[in-house]
């Protein structure tokens, strides 16, 4: 089918803007968890204990949401891909905000005992469901506007809205840790950044109604009735997609919560590192994973998805080796180094994402499949990320962490290798 002309020049940058702005509080809403959990989360949580004990109990809690996130995709996607683009996002976009908020009310475990705990684990839950329908509708947005050859391109847009959520969740817990003193950032100072997500929800709402429908979307419904259950169409007849497109994403998540939550945690922890110091080294090495998106998204559109993704998948497979002597050196030029590193891998094999994963798939299912390899990725490549790589240090040292890191790469680039080129295919 030939490509819908995009909408012109103002009415693309709206929709643009609405792919980023949400995709933005999102990853923002989804990291103040994951750094909160690095830093805050066990002692609060959980009973008192042993802090490696409290910190493997946060990172258990970290993974509740990945789990949720591939029922929250086959959610949004089935009525994503029945009726609308539009809608679903503005859902998803209210069930992760209200989650957020929710968590940031919560009392402890001194106070409320084991409901505390509970409570927790259920709204991260949420927070998962929300987020599992929130990528795939926003990737959709910006590439069902792109014009021809640009789709990697406008594919960036909603995946640049994971370094901007993520330096100003970290950003946020920066500045209430210089501002606050620690007995005062436990007790009430966390909660700060999880309230604000009710403003910025409100914006992204905002911005989100004010949006119409892709024209693919709407030239498909035109042409026939959508399909009853996207999600039973993608596996029976989209396994192959769905698979590859799974497994490809896998070094993308594991690259970055290694450098992420789990390098939070152990340069807190075993390393010795302030928390002020080490969120500031976070804060840096997110603005080469910003560099790498536009990048590589640039490089996707004019070489294709297939050699961009598999040479910074050879790259990362070099990071893995590269991890222990960097990483668990404790030296505050090599730990900043390797997390500059990591996340510029990370972007690398990030931006051409938002156009490769719903390439794979024709536009009747196109919200279900993307959602769902992009969210059955983070459980295999993210949610026991930090946990795993925690109980390899306790096992073995920090160098088996990049051994790890290794294997995710080894694994994604096979993936890769096997897809075809999507670059040129219509959508």
């Amino acid at each position: 089918m030939p490509e819908i002309p995009p909408p012109g020049g103002a009415s693309a940058r709206r929709i643009l803007v609405a792919s980023f702005v949400g995709t933005a509080i999102e990853f923002y809403d989804f990291y103040v968890y994951a750094t909160a959990a690095a830093l805050v989360i066990g002692p609060i949580f959980f009973p008192p204990g042993e802090p490696g004990v409290q910190l493997l109990s946060a990172f258990a809690t970290f993974a509740i949401a990945f789990v949720a996130r591939p029922i929250g995709a086959a959610l949004f996607g089935h009525f994503g891909d029945r009726i609308g683009r539009k809608a679903t996002l503005v859902a998803s976009l209210m069930i992760m905000g209200i989650s957020t908020v929710l968590i940031g009310c919560l009392p402890s475990y001194q106070t409320a005992g084991w409901f505390a705990p509970a409570a927790l684990c259920l709204l991260r839950f949420g927070q998962g469901l929300g987020f599992g329908g929130e990528w795939g509708g926003a990737a959709l947005l910006a590439v069902e506007n792109a014009p021809p050859g640009r789709r990697a391109w406008y594919g960036i847009f909603p995946q640049l809205g994971a370094p901007v959520g993520f330096i100003s969740a970290n950003l946020c817990f920066l500045a209430l840790s210089l501002g606050l003193d620690a007995e005062s950032f436990q007790a009430w100072g966390w909660r700060l950044p999880f309230l604000a997500s009710a403003g910025l929800v409100g914006v992204g709402l905002y911005v989100r109604l004010k949006l119409t429908e892709t024209p693919l979307f709407k030239a498909a419904l035109a042409r026939e009735a959508p399909e009853r259950v996207p999600l039973a169409t993608i596996l029976t007849r989209h396994g192959r997609a769905t698979l590859l497109g799974t497994l490809a994403m896998v070094a993308c998540y594991a690259v970055f919560y290694l450098s992420t939550v789990f390098a939070l945690g152990y340069g807190t922890t075993a390393l010795g590192y302030s928390r002020p110091t080490f969120l500031l080294f976070e804060c840096v090495a997110v603005c080469f994973m910003a560099l790498g998106i536009p990048l590589s998204g640039a490089a996707a559109d004019r070489f294709g998805r297939r050699p961009v993704l598999l040479s910074g998948l050879l790259a990362t497979i070099a990071l893995g080796f590269l991890l222990g002597p960097m990483l668990g050196s404790g030296q505050a030029g090599l730990v900043l180094g390797f997390l500059c590193l990591g996340l510029l891998a990370m972007g690398w094999l990030f931006g051409p994402m938002g156009a490769l994963l719903p390439e794979l798939f024709p536009t009747r299912v196109r919200y279900t499949g993307a959602s769902v390899t992009y969210n059955l990725a983070g459980i295999l490549g993210a949610s026991g990320a930090p946990y795993l790589a925690q109980r390899l240090v306790e096992w073995g040292g920090i160098a088996w962490v990049g051994v790890y890191l290794g294997i995710a790469a080894a694994i994604s680039f096979v993936a890769v290798f096997l897809m075809p080129e999507t670059a040129r295919r219509a959508v």
